[in-house]
């Protein structure tokens, strides 16, 4: 799956390069979709889970959320480069194009010839079926169990508050250029710490914490909601306008770096939660599904607000229902502990 799946994107950006009609522009980002979301992503998260036992699923996606942030950072500025050395021209932006599918094409072919095939194990399950049953029937069987499986839709859920106010963190470095006139130079910095710095320090962090301090990603996500919450709360009725934009921009970092901490981890407590190994893949293509749904909607209706309300009063609104996502996030967060703490005292 996971060489298919990259070689089939490196395909489908060198068919982009080509700079294509509308019509199969369109296909080929339907196609990418497919291919980077359905296919890749939840299977990556599935080898990562299974990687480490229950005790280290935050260090687990710690370190994977970090390695996406270096290779974003190495990968983004190796296309800027190839970029700007082109004149930033259309050619500049074909060969642009050409770098970022070469890069997992190559990848893909390297994972193909290192990435040994995984079996299922043997489950309780697997001796009530005959030995003639198919594979695909297999899978099957597995999607209807995560989908009768209530956990893994709480901890879905859970992801999609997560993921609700993330999207919300876009809007930042327009608030501080309209609100503090952010100078264009600190606009760099701040973005790129905010971009990349943050991630690569958010997951390793978050996971650490989840392991060896709260020794709980739940746990975790619920702490971790009350902070951005009430942070942000706070933010949106503060008095912009006589602050000083430094501090605007250590708060909107702040909360940035909680998100990012929160979202290298929000998928470890399939493990908490006890979900069943060899449903991982569904369990995580249904929790992938449901917990970036919000990347479908929730910009337009955040841009919506913003162009309905003029000036800091649209960014004030945006900001409490950040805020009221991530208290539905702890609301829920804490329903789940309660889940854990039942189903712990049923089997003691």
């Amino acid at each position: 799956m996971i060489p298919l799946s990259l070689i089939s994107i490196c395909a489908c950006g060198i068919c982009l390069s080509t700079f294509p009609s509308y019509p199969v522009f369109l296909l080929i980002y339907c196609l990418l979709a497919i291919c980077a979301d359905m296919l890749y992503w939840p299977t990556m998260l599935k080898t990562v889970r299974l990687l480490g036992n229950e005790d280290e699923q935050g260090r687990m996606f710690g370190i994977m959320e970090a390695g996406r942030g270096l290779m974003d950072t190495i990968i983004a500025f190796g296309a800027l480069e190839i970029f700007s050395a082109l004149g930033s021209t259309a050619t500049g932006l074909k060969m642009a194009i050409l770098f970022y599918s070469i890069v997992p094409g190559v990848i893909g072919v390297i994972m193909y010839f290192l990435l040994e095939p995984d079996n299922a194990p043997a489950t309780q399950a697997d001796h009530t079926v005959t030995k003639d049953t198919n594979a695909n029937k297999r899978a099957w069987e597995g999607v209807v169990r995560a989908l009768k499986n209530k956990n893994i839709w709480l901890v879905s859920f859970n992801v999609f508050f997560v993921y609700s106010v993330y999207c919300g963190l876009t809007y930042f470095i327009p608030f501080l250029e309209e609100a503090y006139a952010l100078p264009a130079a600190l606009v760099g910095v701040y973005g790129i710490i905010n971009q990349y710095g943050l991630k690569m320090l958010g997951g390793p962090v978050g996971g650490f914490i989840t392991d060896k301090v709260l020794h709980s990603a739940t746990r975790y996500l619920q702490i971790a909601f009350v902070i951005v919450g009430a942070i942000l709360v706070i933010f949106s009725i503060l008095p912009h306008q006589t602050m000083g934009i430094f501090l605007g921009m250590f708060i909107t970092l702040t909360i940035s770096a909680c998100v990012y901490s929160m979202r290298a981890i929000f998928f470890a407590p399939m493990d908490e939660v006890h979900v069943p190994r060899e449903i991982t893949g569904s369990a995580m293509s249904m929790g992938s599904f449901i917990g970036y749904l919000p990347g479908a909607f929730m910009y337009a209706v955040y841009g919506g607000i913003l162009d309905k309300f003029d000036g800091l009063t649209g960014y004030r609104i945006v900001y409490i229902i950040m805020a009221v996502f991530a208290a539905g996030g702890f609301l829920l967060s804490t329903y789940i502990l309660n889940t854990i703490k039942k189903s712990k005292k049923e089997h003691n």
